[in-house]
């Protein structure tokens, strides 16, 4: 029994002591891995270790390198010539963005609206009696000769212009020019040795960047508003596209910079988005590189020259391009084309989708314009089209774009003289007749149909009386017989595509049969 004792407490510590050496192996490699963990961990930091954001900006110093280069612009105008502007029109400047911008008139006063940062109108006593409006805006110094940079809205109808700098000391100012397309102005004060500002580069801000405003907002001088590039190439229909942020502006504010972090002017604050007519939360810059270019030519001629073909042009909806079987809803489409135009002569047609100028693509309706304004009237240029499914070019010459375009006048209306007899159409709604020789004479037309009554699928779609049918899913329509060959041919559950002429405009209309 002893002997089986010692032999089992001799085994039992024998046990005992491996899983003490055993605990102990353990944990040296324990330690050793985890150190060594620690240390490569150090070597190589997780990409979540270093913040994105570090900490907010401090603006004083581009203030005081940027600030001395920023001016207070007022502005004068006789009572007699505001006060004949004003009558029939309280709000003139918002109806002339609006016709701008949108071609629409202005909204009512609770609708939410997009317009200029206006110039504060303070009305005081011209000492004999009667009111002198005046209004106050910004600008900046381009050149230490004297040349300011502005919106042209600021400087619009003024008799007199008055440039206080940072230093208090005051200028009569001359505009040099200005152009209401893109409400760019320039101008010039006697003064030499001024402190002027530098130009960044608009293709490399970004969005989410901080970026500040200095200007006059409700006559207050130099102030200091920060925020960051909410989005770029803001689209707005106009010949440019747009910086929006969300820094402060307000009336006054209209003609000043927009500054990055590197003390550099990337845009003119121009446009606010707003219910009330004050800042809430979007403001609109010009890109300074367009602004730039506008400035040259003001600087050498003292006005812009565009190009132009002579085309009314719309969007292409995704409706329109699915029917089309495009692969996106890309292009702009050809609303109407002038008489006699540069468009008409290239042969250009209503209805034609224009793809690509000059071997730029055109993405949006709104690139044409902008891609034709900028080039030198007398250029022979090339258009892209796509026409009833194919594609092809056609060379035109572009011409001068006028200061007033004259309107092009309504036809295409219903001709009393019409044969009584017409086609219905019922699953789509449609009733229509064959156009007489003096009809397509007048509108210079080698087919199509005029609708005389639109019901069902064909109104919700948009039809109406008096429109033209051109053509039917791609393929051109002669006569009222062949539109209905034409529609019968098609898928009774699928959408029509119809291309119409509406007056001098021509649109595509998808009518969905049975809804």
């Amino acid at each position: 029994m002893p002997d089986f004792n010692v032999r089992h407490a001799s085994r039992r510590w024998l046990i005992a002591a491996a899983a003490l050496i055993t605990s102990v192996g353990l944990a040296t490699t324990l330690v050793s891995h985890r150190d060594a963990t620690a240390q490569s961990s150090a070597a190589t930091p997780s990409a979540t270790s270093t913040p994105l954001v570090r900490g907010l900006p401090d603006f004083a110093d581009l203030v005081e390198q940027v600030g001395p280069a920023v001016v207070n612009i007022r502005t004068s105008t006789k009572a007699a010539a505001a006060t004949a502007g004003q009558e029939g029109a309280p709000d003139a400047e918002m109806q002339e963005f609006f016709r701008r911008f949108f071609g629409i008139p202005i909204p009512r006063p609770q609708d939410p609206r997009r317009g200029q940062p206006q110039p504060q109108q303070p009305q005081p006593d011209d000492g004999e009696g009667g009111g002198t409006p005046r209004g106050v805006g910004s600008g900046f110094i381009i050149a230490a000769d004297g040349l300011v940079m502005t919106n042209a809205h600021v400087v619009e109808g003024a008799d007199e212009v008055v440039v206080r700098l940072a230093d208090k000391r005051e200028f009569k100012a001359k505009v040099v020019g200005a152009d209401k397309r893109t409400d760019v102005a320039v101008l010039k004060i006697e003064a030499s040795g001024l402190p002027a500002v530098r130009f960044g580069d608009v293709g490399k801000l970004r969005v989410g960047e901080w970026v500040i405003a200095i200007g006059s907002p409700f006559d207050l001088d130099n102030t200091v508003t920060a925020g960051i590039v909410s989005a770029k190439a803001r689209d707005t229909g106009d010949l440019l596209p747009f910086i929006q942020t969300d820094v402060a502006i307000n009336p006054g504010n209209s003609g000043g910079p927009l500054i990055n972090m590197r003390g550099e002017v990337v845009g003119i604050n121009s446009q606010i988005y707003s219910r009330s007519g004050g800042y809430m939360g979007i403001s609109f810059a010009i890109p300074i590189d367009e602004a730039t270019r506008i400035a040259e030519q003001l600087k050498s001629g003292g006005r812009v020259v565009r190009g132009r073909i002579g085309v009314q042009i719309g969007e292409v909806t995704k409706d329109v391009a699915e029917s089309l079987g495009l692969p996106k809803a890309a292009g702009a489409l050809v609303r109407s084309v002038e008489p006699g135009g540069p468009a008409e002569k290239a042969g250009l047609e209503a209805g034609d989708i224009v793809t690509r100028f000059d071997g730029k693509v055109v993405d949006k309706w709104s690139d044409l314009p902008r891609l034709v304004g900028n080039t030198k009237p007398g250029t022979k240029s090339t258009l892209q089209v796509l026409r009833r499914g194919a594609t092809r070019d056609l060379a035109v010459t572009v011409a001068e774009l006028e200061p007033e375009v004259r309107p092009v006048a309504q036809r295409g209306k219903a001709d009393p003289k019409a044969p009584p007899a017409s086609t219905q159409i019922a699953s789509l709604g449609l009733t229509l007749v064959d156009l007489t020789a003096e009809q397509r004479k007048e509108l210079k037309l080698k087919g199509g149909v005029l609708i005389t009554a639109a019901e069902g699928p064909a109104a919700r779609a948009g039809v109406q009386e008096g429109d033209l049918v051109l053509a039917v899913a791609n393929s051109e329509v002669s006569d009222a017989r062949q539109f209905e060959a034409l529609v019968g041919k098609l898928d009774k559950a699928r959408p029509v595509n119809l291309l119409l002429r509406r007056g001098d405009a021509a649109q595509y209309v998808v009518i969905r049969p049975g809804r």
